[in-house]
């Protein structure tokens, strides 16, 4: 599968976006950043002194609507029109509310991603979802819409922090687990660190962009990119609520042993499978307090893959495939939180 031609892999993001900006000519430019991405990435795009910043804080609790208006604001008083552009500048959080911010601004105008974390470079800015938590319910509100481009370099991991690398990692486990089997055991089988990030990025874009090519708007087969999310966003968010540390990735990790217990209990994934995935992210990530399964459950009734009151799977068919739309016995989730908590 060929990645889509708005996308690009480069060692030179700087001079990559300049073309951009060359080609797409705006009337004015503006950079999203937080202070993290200020501080560390704006520097390697070599952007000028008097280019138009807008800086929100960094972190999923700052994914809301009084950020949008933030941008907005500032968008606004800088006499931004229809054809200026919106560069973010960042991970997941800059990527999901700049577009869903410039995608809202006078109904659209253009934007450009630029992935800093392996989360949003794998994962995050491919596929056009855009949107911010509400009332603690992660992507609550959002709409459909590709970047007009996404630059990605692994430049940009060499500013990372470990955990922060490690949280978006989770997601390449995924795309080896849902939808290829070799891939999974040539990750598996190699030293997180010390992984070649060029190719490993490469492989999980063409799978996402693969998947969403067949099911943009995730009527069906783009559902499979959920495993490891209905119990993981459920964990995710409450750990947000309660104002604990856990990143997305680490949620996810333990979405994926609980949810690949499941589709164990409903014959697609034999024990031996299930304990290879399940002791392979642990040694990845370690484990994790879980919290009261009667407080994830109303969390997880709001999940965007539901219908009706019925909590809607995407789990494992054997190692490399997945299926969607799986409806499984509730009382299943506590034994899985046993699963996981009896882990080594």
């Amino acid at each position: 599968m060929k990645i889509p031609a708005y996308i690009t892999l480069t060692d030179d993001p700087a001079n990559k976006l300049q073309s951009l900006l060359e080609t797409f000519k705006p009337d004015k430019i503006a950079y999203l950043v937080d202070e993290n991405t200020r501080e560390h990435c704006l520097p390697l795009l070599r952007v000028g002194g008097d280019a138009e910043i807008i800086q929100i804080h960094s972190g999923e609790i700052f994914k809301n609507l009084n950020s949008c208006e933030l941008i907005w604001a500032a968008l606004t008083t800088s006499g931004f029109s229809r054809k200026s552009m919106l560069v973010n500048v960042g991970g997941g959080v800059i990527g999901d509310m700049g577009g869903f911010a410039a995608s809202t601004y006078k109904r659209g105008i253009r934007f450009i991603n630029i992935p800093t974390t392996l989360l949003a470079a794998v994962d995050a800015n491919i596929g056009g979802k855009l949107g911010i938590d509400f009332r603690g319910f992660k992507n609550h509100i959002g709409v459909f819409n590709d970047p007009d481009a996404v630059v990605i370099s692994d430049l940009f991991l060499k500013t990372l922090p470990e955990r922060e690398l490690r949280s978006g990692f989770a997601e390449v486990i995924k795309h080896g687990l849902i939808y290829d089997k070799d891939y999974f055991h040539q990750i598996s089988q190699s030293s997180f660190p010390n992984l070649n990030w060029t190719e490993v990025i490469k492989r999980s874009v063409e799978i996402k962009s693969e998947v969403v090519a067949q099911d943009p708007r995730e009527a069906g087969l783009r559902k499979i990119l959920n495993f490891g999310h209905t119990l993981g966003h459920g964990i995710e968010t409450w750990y947000l609520n309660s104002r604990q540390s856990l990143l997305h990735g680490e949620a996810i990790s333990i979405g994926m042993i609980l949810e690949g217990f499941l589709a164990n209990k409903l014959g697609k994934l034999s024990i031996s499978d299930l304990n290879e995935v399940s002791n392979y992210l642990i040694s990845v990530f370690g484990k994790f307090d879980l919290p009261p399964i009667h407080e994830i459950m109303p969390l997880m009734l709001q999940d965007k893959k539901n219908v009706g009151n019925e909590i809607s799977f995407s789990l494992l068919d054997g190692v490399g495939k997945c299926s969607f739309d799986e409806l499984i016995d509730l009382k299943w989730i506590d034994e899985s939180f046993q699963y996981y908590q009896n882990l080594k």
